[in-house]
């Protein structure tokens, strides 16, 4: 692993659940990171953390390296190309890190578009959720030339346990993500299916969770995230709303391909069920409330939400 290069000054745009945990592992290495983010109280979770923030991309004008931890490529389209837009304030052979899950034909364009600045990208989309991003611990599936690679090396080494370097070129780390998000929304979708099948049929949820965990219909997202069910607590790590983006990327990704995805489709209806019945921004386990308006089941309480629902 290599040592913290303290002449190397890294942006993070984006200080939601994962930017944020991605910022603060990176100023805990020991690397000069400034923060930014639109949002007053994303900076101010930031500077709690010793951080220093901005509120503009353009202000990260002085970095070496830029890491986009935004939601989607519109966002990702605004940061970077927008009115206060930061790519053409950087200087030719800064590096960006995308890591927004986006298109990989959007992540082929905006490499082409930065490198007629002069600048690097790595296609970087990261996996792990908000505590592992917080512990410098993520899955990057990364692609890009070999000077990107060397050049974000010692930021990699802080915000990941495993670097995924999959191809010289942007676009592949997308499509590694897409592959991740559609395996990663059917779980959820059928973690949720499953425990509200368990309740129908009237056995005890805390029963379920434990007999499943030990036998062979488990799933790292039902042993994840079935436990913000059994507590009734929504608070989102990762948002209804994120799953509907990502498995629609998924499904017209699927259509440009003439390839059916025919089981990331129906999780995809289920993720938008939830939003459209108003729980978009809960956590995705949230999708299993579609059932309960659906069968009238009894899920457990929410702790974050007096009507449970």
């Amino acid at each position: 692993m290599s040592q913290p290069n303290q002449s190397l000054r890294i942006g993070v745009i984006g200080l939601g659940a994962m930017g944020r945990g991605t910022a603060l592992a990176l100023h805990e290495r020991g690397l000069d990171v400034v923060g930014c983010d639109i949002i007053e109280q994303a900076r101010q979770a930031f500077e709690a953390g010793g951080g220093r923030s901005v509120a503009l991309p353009s202000d990260l004008a002085d970095c070496h390296v830029v890491v986009v931890l935004v939601v989607n490529a519109q966002q990702v389209e605004s940061v970077l190309f927008g009115e206060q837009g930061l790519a053409r304030h950087l200087a030719p052979g800064s590096l960006v890190i995308q890591c927004a899950t986006v298109a990989p034909a959007f992540a082929r364009e905006l490499g082409e578009r930065l490198g007629s600045l002069g600048l690097a990208m790595l296609d970087a989309p990261v996996s792990g959720g908000a505590a592992k991003a917080r512990s410098g611990e993520l899955s990057v599936m990364a692609s890009g030339d070999a000077g990107a690679f060397e050049k974000a090396e010692p930021v990699l080494d802080a915000m990941a346990a495993t670097v995924y370097r999959l191809g010289d070129s942007a676009g592949v780390g997308s499509s590694m993500k897409l592959v991740n998000q559609l395996l990663a929304g059917v779980h959820i979708a059928t973690a949720a299916e499953a425990m509200a099948l368990g309740i129908r049929l009237g056995l005890d949820p805390e029963t379920v969770y434990e007999v499943i965990t030990h036998s062979a219909g488990n799933s790292w997202m039902f042993e994840n995230r079935v436990p913000h069910i059994l507590k009734g607590d929504y608070t989102p790590l990762s948002a209804v709303d994120i799953f509907v983006k990502d498995l629609n990327l998924v499904h017209e990704t699927g259509r440009d391909l003439a390839l059916p995805t025919p089981v990331a489709s129906s999780a995809l209806q289920q993720f938008t069920a939830a939003r459209g019945a108003g729980f978009g921004r809960e956590d995705d386990a949230a999708v299993i409330k579609v059932y309960q308006r659906l069968s009238g089941i009894d899920l457990p309480a929410a702790a974050n939400d007096p009507e449970g629902a």
